[in-house]
């Protein structure tokens, strides 16, 4: 493979479990299994297990990579094989230049020292000069906002101000790449649209990111592709889009007893073709669910929901305040259920959720969480989650009275 800013080659790591030795009869076969294991990095012990598994992937620099999956999936753990915190067990995990990783929030941080403190100490493991930390400290206390606490014991930050004075150090460091784990969540909403800028303009300066968020909205604005840990599955690698749909199409199953649900698809209108791709804003939508009750459903009305993938409601409303009259359904009865949509959002996920409900609340809602997601592109707008077109204009009333006073003043000199 050629050389690039961030490479991850076949990379497998496996952990140990904890393992306790209460007498010499335990530790000699431990010890003898560990020099075999030594010899066959590929062999696995009962009290081993895998926490990747063949994974590859290269960030060029300029680019930026969406690392997504759930808890316990190894996203961090990729994170601190590229910073060499940890060594894989087999394959190679390299980065060139200069990095700047933010992986936990007081990692390199000591609490017994103030925040000017820390800024140099945790600039100096980051690879910062003296002078450059120096020439760079305003800056740093100036992006954090922690000028009134930049001389008090970093013991008695917030876990927000940490994250703050880490990011801070991180983003003037300079780097040639970044690693960034999903210590940014924990900031407020201002500055964590603040950091977002920061890598925005990082990826035009040509650094190599790789970012590790449970934030799929952050993922697909940052992104142009995306990795997917799915432990005892291969790894998912591809567009943002197709790589954050699969991941939330992970919890479109439904548990409530009173329905069974076999199908949801959703599809362009009026074509019919299922959606598969990236839409456009103010694409036409439907969603079509086939179902069976398990359970007698009177005066049963449909419940839709559109959220953002970090939580933001678009959308919430039910078909009876729409004019649509409830329909009793009985149990083992079988139904087909559509809603079309004109979704003019912006870039980002989103999940659609619909609920069986009845008007007059003599049974319980019944839910069918996130049964669909879609992807919507866009490159036009700066940010926001709605496309409201605009027409734009721009009037100069004084230039518009010296127009039409033109004629006359020409007339007066004329005569």
């Amino acid at each position: 493979m050629n050389t690039g800013s961030i490479v991850f080659d076949g990379v497998w790591k496996k952990f140990q479990r904890g393992e306790h030795h209460d007498s010499l009869r335990d530790l000699i076969p431990s010890l003898v299994r560990n020099v075999i294991r030594r010899r066959d990095p590929s062999a696995l012990r009962a009290d081993e297990f895998w926490i990747l598994r063949d994974v590859s992937f290269r960030v060029e620099r300029g680019q930026a990579l969406g690392i997504l999956g759930r808890n316990g999936a190894g996203k961090s753990t990729t994170l601190k094989l590229l910073s060499r915190i940890l060594k894989p067990t087999k394959g190679e995990a390299r980065v060139t230049g200069r990095v700047g990783a933010l992986i936990e929030i007081s990692a390199g941080f000591h609490p017994d020292l103030t925040g000017r403190e820390n800024v140099f100490l945790q600039g100096a493991i980051l690879g910062m000069r003296r002078r450059e930390i120096e020439d760079n400290l305003g800056k740093i206390i100036e992006f954090s906002e922690l000028a009134d606490f930049i001389d008090t014991p970093v013991k008695r930050y917030s876990s927000g101000m940490n994250a703050r004075l880490g990011f801070s150090i991180a983003a003037h460091v300079r780097p040639d790449v970044l690693l960034i784990d999903e210590v940014l969540s924990v900031g407020d909403l201002k500055f964590q649209q603040r950091c977002q800028d920061r890598l925005r303009a990082f990826r035009q300066d040509g650094v190599a990111i790789a970012f590790v968020s449970h934030n799929m909205q952050a993922i697909a604005s940052l992104c142009e592709r995306a990795l997917l840990l799915r432990p005892g599955s291969t790894p998912m690698l591809g567009d943002v889009s197709e790589v954050i749909a699969q991941y939330a199409s992970g919890a479109a199953a439904t548990e409530d007893p009173r329905i069974t649900l076999h199908e949801a698809v959703l599809t362009h209108t009026p074509s019919g073709s299922r959606i598969e791709q990236d839409i456009s804003p103010g694409t036409p939508i439907t969603l079509t669910l086939r179902a069976t009750a398990n359970a007698d459903l009177p005066r049963c009305s449909l419940q839709l929901w559109v959220h953002r993938s970090d939580g933001l409601s678009i959308f919430d409303g039910v078909s009876f305040t729409d004019g649509m009259p409830a329909h009793a359904l009985s149990a083992g009865e079988s139904f087909e259920a559509t809603i079309s949509i004109t979704p003019n959002l912006l870039k980002g996920l989103y999940t659609i959720g619909v609920s069986l409900v009845d008007p007059d609340r003599l049974w319980p809602n019944l839910v069918l969480p996130s049964v669909a997601s879609f992807v919507v592109t866009d490159n036009l707008r700066w940010g926001g989650c709605a496309e409201l077109n605009p027409v734009y204009r721009l009037r100069v009333p004084s230039r518009a009275a010296g127009r039409r006073s033109a004629p006359a003043a020409m007339q007066s000199i004329a005569s």
